[in-house]
């Protein structure tokens, strides 16, 4: 992973445990013509400050290559499937080509010529599902799996601020927020962060040299079509099921939920709603968190940065808290929220939760495997 709060999995994993935010003032572009002016950047820019283009494709190939140094392979994609989860693709580079009159080929805007040019990729995939995307690349590449065309896949989601995009959330969320704070009652909306983040799936991860964080059990993803932007409650529980069946568990095994969160008055809502359906009388049993508290929402990257933090927990039995989380609202008020740093807790499943525009709908089981 890399986010605004680390540079890789370990910076980020360990900044998440402390409850570390990425949060700081606006920096890629002029906050004056906003009336937020917090994000949750990646500081990675010259020394001027100003922004550059294709810094989503750097993040991208930087955690794939992360990602196969752990799992014990080596740069070759020739004959691997990469699939890609985004929202916006690069489309602040193509802001800054108008506007600004970036200078960058324009085939540089597709992931897969970079993903070729480094890691000899043929077959990539780009997904541009809204905020679940990352999952629904997931879902993808254990179906090449299930289905024997692939022994391998890289799976990726990646997504940087937009101006266009900071610009749509400042105009729909009735007072700005100044942080993203999930399911608390003084919480106004969301705020963007950039991120990137990379697995790699194998049918037998033990014929590997290297580490395997986690046992993907099952993802379920749909797709409900109810509304342009607000979550509907029952295709979201829907999700969940069909990744409880899928996974071949029920809703009491759960001991982590990591809660797609995004601090919005109704994506809130509707998750809670969600999960207390589904969960019914056990919905006090597993312990939740939702990391954009630290992040900020990082769209079509964020699916996957939850499913390795999930993977993490598992392996270590540490969870990062639910930052700025005092006060939860009242559909939430049995949940069992991680608010501050625990003592490591053993931990069997996870279930990871990615929810988007248009009703795109993820959920993800996980069991924790040894390192």
């Amino acid at each position: 992973m890399v986010a605004s709060v680390g540079k890789d999995t370990d910076e980020v994993f360990e900044a998440f445990c402390a409850g570390r935010s990425g949060l700081g003032p606006l920096r890629g572009f002029d906050s004056a013509n906003f009336r937020a002016d917090n994000a949750y950047e990646i500081d990675d820019r010259p020394g001027d400050g100003a922004d550059v283009p294709l810094r989503a494709t750097r993040w991208l190939l930087r955690t794939v290559a992360e990602a196969l140094r752990d799992a014990g392979l080596g740069e070759d994609l020739s004959e691997v499937p990469v699939i890609v989860g985004t929202g916006l693709r690069e489309l602040r580079s193509v802001e800054l080509k108008w506007r600004d009159g970036a200078e960058f080929d324009l085939d540089r805007l597709h992931f897969g010529t970079a993903l070729k040019e480094r890691f000899s990729a043929n077959r990539t995939y780009t997904i541009a599902n809204a905020c679940s995307a990352s999952l629904h690349a997931l879902a993808m590449g254990s179906d090449l799996l299930a289905a024997g065309a692939a022994d391998t896949v890289v799976v990726a989601g990646v997504d940087t601020l937009t101006e266009s995009m900071f610009g749509l959330l400042d105009r729909v969320q009735m007072v700005p927020p100044d942080s993203v704070r999930p399911f608390d009652r003084a919480r106004r909306g969301t705020l963007m962060g950039d991120g990137a983040a990379a697995v790699v799936l194998r049918r037998d991860a033990g014929a590997s040299a290297g580490r395997s964080g986690a046992w993907l059990r099952g993802v379920t993803i749909n797709c409900d079509a109810a509304h342009p932007t607000a979550p509907d409650r029952q295709n979201i529980g829907a999700a969940m099921r069909g990744a409880h069946e899928r996974a071949g568990v029920k809703a009491r095994d759960i001991d982590l939920i990591m809660l797609h969160g995004t601090g919005t008055l109704l994506n809130d809502e509707a998750e809670a709603g969600a999960i207390s359906d589904v969960f019914g009388t056990d919905v006090e049993a597993p312990l939740m968190t939702a990391v954009k508290s630290m992040s900020g929402h990082t769209s079509g990257a964020s699916g996957l940065m939850s499913l390795i933090v999930a993977g993490r927990a598992l392996t270590t039995g540490r969870i990062p808290p639910t930052v700025g989380l005092t006060d939860p609202v009242p559909s939430a008020q049995r949940f069992r929220f991680v608010r501050d740093r625990l003592e490591p807790h053993q931990l069997g499943l996870a279930q990871v939760n990615a929810f988007g525009f248009g009703g795109v709908n993820a959920v993800a089981i996980v069991e924790g495997a040894a390192l």
